[in-house]
């Protein structure tokens, strides 16, 4: 049985479980990794906007949780992304 059975039964758009799996392939052993909406786009073919939506469906139920990281003089930087529930997956 896969370890993301899980996403697969629940009732999320194919653009949640496409982002989602493709943030939990590049997540480290805490469940973290930062990869630019732009880059997650490329990478899987979809535009950024559709990219950004999906984001919002993970969050909205729970599977991710993202943080906005700062260059040191201020500029926005890529956003953390922290899957949930990344205990019960590993």
């Amino acid at each position: 049985m896969s370890r993301l059975t899980f996403l697969y039964q629940m009732d999320l758009p194919h653009r949640a479980v496409a982002v989602y799996t493709y943030l939990y392939d590049r997540a480290n052993k805490s469940g973290e990794c930062w990869p630019s909406v732009k880059t997650i786009a490329g990478d899987i073919k979809l535009s950024p906007a559709t990219v950004r939506r999906a984001i919002r469906d993970l969050n909205k139920v729970g599977l991710v949780e993202t943080e906005q990281r700062y260059r040191e003089k201020g500029g926005k930087s890529t956003l953390l992304f922290r899957l949930k529930p990344w205990t019960d997956i590993v």
